[in-house]
């Protein structure tokens, strides 16, 4: 069952999105070679707790960490190790908190020093298919136009769209309904009403979609080990139009700061194409 939100807790889950957005602007501060994932998460759950919140993965099911870190292959659900970064790496950070009991949960892929050309292909594309999923995320709309907007970009390019994981509905629980795959066709699947809040998040493979559970029984990678590249957004619909509660800006503003990579990209654009 969908469960409508009021004008009240969509403030509430707006501020539990932006406290990730905050988190994952202190990583950007610190990310890069030599960096260890265990040093970000302890940075992450520090700072999480610090604002009066929870880890909101952190014993979800078992899992030992408040962030998931997917590095090159791994498509989500990585656990922070002593490995440390590398030139050349990209890494999924996906962050989740509850904050005053609602979830905010979203993620951003970062570029790790001087990556490939194929590779900065592949975070720009899957970047600009989580717009477009936006863009379609209206009243009147179908679930399955928000997949088909994703799935047509990013196949466009030859790349594969994990089936097995999809988006969801957001509000105390982490995972409510509707299921927001990233894949679809248009008019398809569970009408789009106003109050509704979702976290869309497109994981796209740089080859195959296919994907497998290493022996940890939690990381997810390629299966041919390609690289894979994952953004996601929380996104309620006010007035019949997307409002997006998460912001990539802080991050992408620290990594300016550093000299990394940070593609800025704005609703409105693909909005207007959609």
């Amino acid at each position: 069952m969908v469960i409508i939100k009021t004008a009240e807790e969509i403030e509430l889950l707006r501020e539990s999105a932006l406290l990730v957005s905050r988190t994952l602007a202190l990583i950007a501060q610190h990310i890069g070679p030599g960096v260890m994932p265990k040093k970000l998460d302890t940075m992450a759950y520090e700072f999480i707790k610090d604002h009066n919140a929870v880890p909101a993965f952190l014993g979800f099911n078992g899992f030992p960490a408040s962030l998931c870190i997917s590095v090159n292959e791994a498509v989500v659900h990585g656990i922070p190790g002593d490995k440390a970064f590398e030139e050349g790496d990209i890494v999924s950070v996906d962050c989740g908190v509850i904050k005053n009991q609602y979830v905010g949960d979203h993620a951003y892929t970062f570029a790790i020093g001087d990556i490939s050309m194929a590779a900065k292909q592949l975070l720009r594309v899957t970047k600009e298919s989580l717009y477009y999923g936006i863009a379609e995320t209206k009243a009147g709309n179908r679930v399955g136009d928000i997949g088909f907007a994703i799935q047509n970009h990013v196949e466009y390019f030859g790349y594969g769209v994990v089936r097995e994981l999809v988006g969801h509905g957001l509000g105390k629980s982490m995972h409510e309904e509707p299921q927001v795959p990233n894949y679809g066709k248009r008019g398809r699947g569970k009408k789009l009403e106003n109050g509704m809040v979702i976290a869309i998040e497109p994981m796209v493979n740089m080859g195959t979609k296919d994907i497998r559970l290493l022996d940890d029984d939690w990381t997810i990678v390629t299966a041919d080990e390609k690289y894979s590249a994952h953004f996601e957004h929380d996104v309620a619909i006010v007035n019949g139009l997307p409002e997006i509660l998460s912001t990539f800006d802080w991050l992408e503003t620290e990594l300016e700061k550093r000299g990394m990579d940070a593609m800025r990209m704005s609703l409105n654009t693909f909005a207007a194409k959609a």
